[in-house]
């Protein structure tokens, strides 16, 4: 019976049958054999989207299990994706910053229907209020990237990289008229977690990056996660691919560091999985705090969304799903974790073009046939 499934998931036989007879023994590894049909359903779908390089990581049982590079980081110099290879998060950046807000509403330090303008009066006024709740779940209003009107301020700075310091960073789009009243739609924005992050700042007395580095990374021990700073020489950074006409060509060195807490940090796949695992566990927020970050929220008009706070929500067949996406030059990423059976997968790929989400559904068929086999 679990040959026939395997074999329904376009696995190929060889391995099919190395999984029906070994499964997974034990909860802090993966068996050769699950190990080998990984690897082939990976190898398989790179093939497939032609992708250059790319990173997975498995949770099980709370535990990361098995991370492992595919491909390149740098093609033209023939470099292999290695353990220390770094990958830009993109937008799973915002969990980050989300987590990083929680924290600080579980100290008292941050109220989740606070006026935002009252924190960062450096952020004018729209008419009416936002609140914190509203921008870690996307009902602020705030324009996204082609949503709405942008506006820049204009202005000169002393410091080279000024939008480092979050504060700043509202320069890129705080003029910019909403796109739609607080509260009332669910209305995805980059720019409202650059806001987020500001608050975070402000509230918690301390520059941003060193709130994420103290309370999330340090705690969970991840020893490469860090801001995408394009004038730092980071000989590990992973090359970034696009496809134009046709052909694969290296993309832009883009600089993100005006959105670090929408879509700034880099680290190896090892972090990433790390972070998987440290909310399963519930290392960074308590259990009531992640049950109302694991909460679908609703409109003021009581409309349901598919969003909590700081993560994307769904349920699969009766069980918790979280995730969250990220897509910008040089990366695509993928984090899914079922936290109450405390599983999860990571997916980190360095082609602009991939589709990580075809990686995850591929991994968590195999992993859903070995688990039901285990029990």
């Amino acid at each position: 019976m679990l040959f026939s499934k395997l074999q329904s998931l376009r696995i190929p036989v060889a391995i099919a049958l190395l999984l029906a007879c070994h499964l997974p023994a034990h909860a802090d590894r993966l068996s050769d054999q699950a190990r080998a049909a990984i690897e082939q359903i990976v190898h398989d779908e790179m093939e497939s989207q032609q992708v250059v390089g790319m990173a997975v990581g498995l949770i099980q049982h709370g535990q990361v299990v098995y991370t492992k590079g595919f491909g390149l980081a740098n093609r033209e110099r023939q470099l292999p994706v290695g353990p220390r290879t770094l990958f830009r998060w993109a937008s799973i950046s915002k969990p980050l910053t989300a987590l990083a807000a929680l924290q600080l509403v579980e100290q008292n330090r941050l109220d989740l229907d606070a006026d935002v303008c009252k924190l960062v009066p450096e952020f004018p006024a729209k008419g009416k209020p936002i609140t914190v709740r509203q921008l870690l779940c996307h009902q602020s209003g705030i324009v996204h990237y082609t949503n709405g009107k942008l506006i820049q301020t204009k202005r000169s700075y002393d410091s080279p990289h000024p939008f480092e310091d979050c504060i700043l960073a509202l320069d890129t789009f705080c003029e910019s008229p909403l796109v739609a009243p607080p509260g009332t739609q669910f209305s995805y924005s980059t720019h409202a977690y650059i806001l987020l992050s500001a608050v975070v700042q402000r509230a918690g007395r301390q520059k941003f990056s060193d709130q994420i580095a103290d309370r999330i990374a340090r705690p969970l021990k991840m020893t490469t996660l860090q801001p995408d700073y394009q004038w730092k020489s980071l000989p590990a950074r992973a090359v970034g691919y696009r496809s134009l006409a046709g052909e694969i060509v290296r993309s832009t060195d883009t600089d993100v560091s005006w959105k670090l807490g929408g879509g700034g940090f880099v680290s190896n796949v090892e972090d990433l999985a790390l972070l998987a695992a440290g909310l399963i566990n519930g290392e960074l927020v308590s259990g009531k705090t992640e049950k109302l970050m694991w909460t679908p929220q609703t409109t003021i008009s009581g409309k349901n969304t598919e969003v909590g706070l700081g993560f994307f929500i769904s349920q699969q067949n009766n069980r918790l799903k979280v995730f969250h996406n990220g897509a910008q030059e040089k990366s695509r990423t993928r984090l899914v974790i079922y936290p109450r059976e405390r599983h999860a997968v990571v997916v980190m790929c360095n082609s602009e073009y991939a589709k990580p989400a075809r990686f995850t559904t591929a991994i968590y068929r195999v992993l859903a046939t070995l688990a039901r086999a285990a029990n």
